[in-house]
């Protein structure tokens, strides 16, 4: 069966995922396309987030802006993590000024053990739509990223009701009551498994999982709570390779790189460079690490540390990237210096 996709003519991002040699790192941004880009602005002023997230044209006009300003080398789909609980019948919320809201969060074990994994083709048949759409609009000009959510970090969310500093209901909850929430986890990993197959299907080339909240746990937790499930989707997911991004767990960074089928781990601020290719002995692909709040730098200061920073991780098997999403207060001449600044990056002679 023939590709129905535009060929790619940029493929820097595919050959760092593959270990394949590069000219220069690939660039791309987690949250790029979002609320510091004006033109975003005027459409949150004219549509509710999930309208922008459940409409597809509005979502691939939304993932197309930083490609247009910036030109990264790849394209993450505009979606929201939380989808996947709205696909398995939990209600969201997400009102301007507030953050997620689950209104009735899971607070019972009878409640836990109700949760089934639904029919992501129908339920989330929107996020592929936006993919395809965007796919198209791309010409091959960037890869195109899908993503979700990883298991604890949509437990964090069911549990807790809203956004936390630690989360202390879902990690009790977990503690009292085991068997009910590894049955919420397994539900979330298997519906994420068809939820990223389906993705890739509507022609996502690369996807990632964002376990945003797993350095809340301990070692020994997240080698009990958040990994097996991190390994689990990774087994599965074998048509793209596929990018683990296990937010603030430094410690596991070794036993993710060796004991799952991941292409790339994800790495924040928090970790030295050297460090984070030291506990993966340089045989797996490593994204990140820019703070966030460094693009609040002067664009001199910026181009300064990014270049610092790729020559610290090496170009080869490294995709430059900030180490969270994007502060919706950065200056856009700002991210476009960090763009250019890797694109400006020449190796030291």
């Amino acid at each position: 069966m023939s590709n129905p996709f535009p060929e790619l003519k940029n493929d820097l991002l595919l050959k760092a995922l593959r270990g394949e040699e590069v000219s220069r790192p690939p660039v791309w941004m987690m949250r790029q396309a979002g609320r510091y880009l004006p033109e975003y602005m005027e459409l949150r002023a004219k549509y509710t987030f999930f309208e922008r997230v459940e409409t597809p044209d509005l979502a691939c006009e939304i993932t197309m802006q930083p490609i247009r300003r910036f030109a990264p080398d790849a394209a993450i789909i505009f979606s929201d993590i939380l989808v996947v609980l709205q696909a398995m019948g939990v209600e969201v919320t997400l009102n301007p000024g507030e953050g997620p809201r689950i209104p009735t969060p899971v607070t019972t074990p009878e409640q836990a053990l109700a949760l089934a994994v639904p029919d992501v083709h129908d339920r989330l048949h929107y996020v592929m739509e936006a993919l395809t759409l965007t796919r198209h609009a791309l010409n091959g000009e960037a890869a195109l990223i899908g993503f979700a959510g990883a298991p604890w970090t949509l437990f964090c969310y069911l549990v807790e009701g809203r956004g936390s500093k630690d989360f202390a209901k879902a990690k009790a909850f977990y503690f009292q009551h085991p068997e009910a929430a590894k049955h919420v986890l397994s539900v979330i990993a298997e519906t994420t498994i068809r939820y990223l197959k389906a993705q890739i299907a509507a022609g996502a080339q690369a996807v990632q999982v964002f376990d945003s909240w797993s350095g809340l746990l301990s070692p020994e937790d997240f080698n009990e709570i958040a990994f097996p499930y991190l390994k689990q989707i990774s087994d599965a997911i074998t048509e793209v390779p596929l990018i683990l991004y296990p937010k603030g767990s430094w410690y596991a960074l070794e036993g993710v790189a060796y004991r799952t089928k991941a292409a790339a781990l994800g790495v924040d601020w928090c970790i030295t460079p050297e460090y984070a290719r030291q506990l993966t002995r340089n045989e797996i692909t490593l994204q990140g690490n820019f703070d966030p709040a460094r693009l609040l730098s002067s664009p001199a200061d910026i181009t300064k540390q990014v270049h610092r920073m790729i020559d610290r991780f090496g170009a080869q098997r490294y995709i430059a990237n900030l180490g969270h999403g994007i502060l919706p207060f950065v200056p856009v001449d700002h991210a476009r210096a960090f763009f250019e600044a890797v694109k400006s990056w020449e190796p030291q002679s």
